[in-house]
């Protein structure tokens, strides 16, 4: 058994069986000062007051006075491409919007030159070096999309990188085939969502979900509508990018095909509000998008007043996020979507955990979860890690009870 002992606060305990916080439960962290933390064969084996820690640890860590909380669970990311695209960067810096940009044969189409043209073991290590600086950032859990391949060949080999990561690194990941990213080169439209529904045999040996990039200039609902009856012959259960641009009616055909959640939602109405209420779907918001783009943020703040829940997730991507620190995510919930350092902390954690389907193992301190978890320097608050937004602040990050 390992110890961690004087632990200035620990938050984010939430009790054993609450898989994800909606309306008012949003604003609610279970919170215990002065406390012990004890870790057994990866998990956490219990917590309490000091004074009443439990004795026979083989190792005992003084967290001096550290705030211990979950890691971050990161539900939506694009990271295993090719180079960079920082030309474009410069082009929306002269004005150029993502349509106008993917209009000329930028976006996503040049991520998929550039991915076509890369070896496996070099997407694979450039992949790697992203998803280890995400640890070293406090994210335990990530969710990894393909959509830069664009035909059967290079969707599998993404995928097959994505495998490889897993395979590789202490953190929760999982796999999401968005084949219906864009239109590849060389296909006509009909062409493209045929070859993305008849690839889902071959794509469903790696991938947990499906993904469709439903909304204007992509794919339509009807698109969406197929794409997804093709994935769930094979088991793999959708999770949508809608209204990212558009209201595009994304949020109603995901909740019809009971997505695990519906992703971006920077353009909403009320209509989107009613239809993810009393469903099983996760509304997922990313924030750093939205400051990225420099379009609207999410209307957390309103779904939660309807007793939604929400997630937050970095969406990191060359093209229009480029960056996966979830710290910085959380910070954008509370500053630029006006959430409260704890509602922020949920659709961090646990929230985007219910959005992988992984919130009974990762997410919160509850006991039997997997020790997943970053011990802060002494004297950090949770509203300090979003107010403070780029002071350091993390000690040690552990994943699966073991530090990085």
């Amino acid at each position: 058994m390992k110890l961690i002992v004087n632990i200035g606060e620990i938050v984010g305990i939430v009790p054993e069986g609450v898989l994800r916080k909606q309306g008012a439960e949003m604003a609610e962290t279970g919170v215990l000062k002065d406390a012990w933390l004890a870790i057994e064969d990866g998990l956490i084996n219990g917590f309490g007051p000091m004074g009443t820690e439990p004795a026979g640890a083989e190792e005992v860590i003084d967290a001096q006075g550290g705030m211990v909380m979950p890691t971050f669970c990161d539900s939506h990311t694009h990271i295993v491409y090719a180079g960079s695209r920082d030309g474009e960067f410069l082009d929306k810096i002269n004005g150029l919007s993502y349509e106008e940009i993917a209009a000329r044969g930028g976006g996503i189409l040049n991520s998929s030159d550039l991915l076509h043209e890369t070896s496996e073991e070099e997407l694979f290590r450039q992949a790697m070096d992203r998803v280890w600086e995400m640890m070293a950032k406090g994210t335990g859990a990530l969710e990894i999309k393909s959509g830069y391949g664009l035909n059967p060949e290079d969707e599998l080999k993404m995928l097959r990188v994505i495998r490889s990561i897993r395979e590789s690194v202490p953190a929760v990941v999982k796999s999401t085939f968005l084949g219906a990213h864009a239109v590849g080169r060389g296909y006509s439209h009909e062409e493209y969502v045929q070859t993305v529904a008849d690839m889902m045999p071959q794509a469903a040996e790696y991938a947990d979900f499906v993904d469709v990039f439903c909304d204007e200039g992509f794919f339509t609902v009807e698109d969406t509508d197929r794409i997804l009856t093709a994935g769930a012959a094979c088991g793999l259960k959708p999770k949508i990018h809608a209204n990212e641009l558009a209201v595009s009616g994304g949020v109603q055909i995901g909740v019809k095909h009971g997505a695990l959640s519906v992703d971006h939602l920077e353009r909403t109405t009320d209509a989107e509000i009613e239809v993810l209420q009393g469903s099983a779907t996760m509304p997922t918001m990313l924030p750093g998008s939205s400051f990225f783009l420099g379009i609207p943020f999410g209307r957390a703040k309103e779904f939660i007043g309807a007793g939604l829940g929400v997630a937050l997730a970095s969406d990191y991507n060359p093209g229009s996020s480029p960056s996966g620190d979830m710290r910085f995510v959380m910070a954008l919930g509370c500053i630029r979507m006006r959430l409260t350092p704890v509602q922020a902390l949920n659709a961090v954690t646990l929230n985007s955990a219910y959005a992988m389907g992984i919130s009974d193992i990762t997410g919160s301190i509850t006991p039997g979860k997997r020790a997943d978890f970053i011990l802060t320097h002494p004297g950090w608050t949770l509203t300090k890690i979003p107010y403070t937004y780029q002071t350091p602040f993390i000690r040690q990050v552990f994943l699966n009870g073991q530090a990085l």
